[in-house]
């Protein structure tokens, strides 16, 4: 059975799909695979039975692409379409390990910045202890303060950046910011990196994996003129998108002052954006022929999700700036 693609309707015109992803649902009939709509309003709403009333029953394997989700919300859609016989080809388990930086952070340890995250609730920092434990765990210097899936970087000096871990203060004043702006869009809750310098006038490089393939390299969506050159080798990459065993995933890639590239961030594929003007059908070919097959790339990955603070490898395997 071909794969089927959801989308997110536009909200004032819900027979049509939302002008944000109507490109690549166009490109996707033009690939004659069905498209079929939900209602993301309805579903972050809590009326999952609602949201999905426009897919057609029996549709069979599905992607979503459409706006980010919670892992609590993305569970709720899954059995939705369960109910109408149509099934996710990412599950929700592999949802959230992609989505949410604890599920893929032991898995990219050595390749990524150290991070300690502590769970709590809007409105509810950590206490200034827990802090400074986490800040000394990291071995002190600068760093930045964001949830399990964003940050506040356009607020960088208020709500992201911490020139020294080992200022409780200031790290108590930048979390407790954080949490302020976010409010109940809190997403598990804070996490503390070690910051590492990046060529940011390079900008980023998003590569999008399908079964452990890198299938399509784009720039970042925020600097969509940016693009490294040279282009990364995503053979350092590959084992572990391999190891995290999910089938659909983006890995977002920077070169460090010292030239090493590095993962700044892992998302689940389906909602994470593509820039503008890059070309989606390599990236929905590719996801259209994957979409009734088991995974034919992936090794099973870490069950489970941690819930408390996570310990990094030791200090020698990473060169923090």
């Amino acid at each position: 059975m071909a794969a089927t693609f959801i989308f997110c309707a536009d909200p004032l015109r819900p027979r049509s799909t939302d002008r944000h992803f109507a490109d690549e649902a166009h490109a996707v009939r033009a690939l004659g695979h069905p498209v079929a709509l939900v209602d993301h309003d309805a579903l972050t709403a809590g009326d999952p039975a609602a949201a999905v009333a426009r897919v057609p029953k029996g549709a069979g394997p599905a992607w979503y692409r459409g706006w980010m989700l919670t892992a609590a919300q993305y569970g709720a859609l899954d059995a939705a379409l369960a109910a109408r016989g149509v099934t996710l080809v990412t599950t929700p388990g592999d949802y959230r390990r992609a989505h949410e930086l604890p599920g893929w952070y032991d898995v990219f340890a050595p390749r990524t910045p150290r991070s300690m995250w502590l769970p709590c609730t809007p409105g509810t920092p950590p206490d200034q202890r827990s802090l400074a434990t986490a800040a000394t765990a990291l071995g002190g210097g600068p760093g930045i303060v964001k949830d399990y899936v964003k940050s506040h970087k356009h607020e960088w000096d208020e709500a992201c950046y911490v020139p020294d871990l080992a200022d409780t203060h200031r790290l108590a004043s930048v979390v407790g910011r954080f949490l302020e702006l976010r409010a109940d869009a809190l997403v598990g809750g804070v996490v503390i990196r070690a910051f590492e310098n990046f060529r940011t006038a390079l900008g980023e490089v998003r590569v999008w994996w399908v079964d452990g393939e890198p299938v399509l390299l784009t720039a970042h969506p925020d600097t969509p003129g940016l693009r490294p050159e040279p282009e990364p080798d995503t053979a350092f990459v590959r084992p572990l998108v391999t190891a995290l065993g999910c089938r659909f995933v983006t890995t977002d890639l920077a070169l460090r002052e010292d030239g090493r590239w590095r993962v700044v961030e892992v998302g689940d594929g389906q909602v994470s954006d593509l820039p503008r003007g890059a070309p989606a059908q390599p990236l929905l070919q590719r996801l259209a022929t994957a979409g009734d097959a088991g995974g034919t790339g992936a090794a099973p990955g870490a069950q489970g999700h941690p819930d408390g603070p996570c310990v990094p490898p030791p200090a020698a395997e990473f060169t923090s700036s």
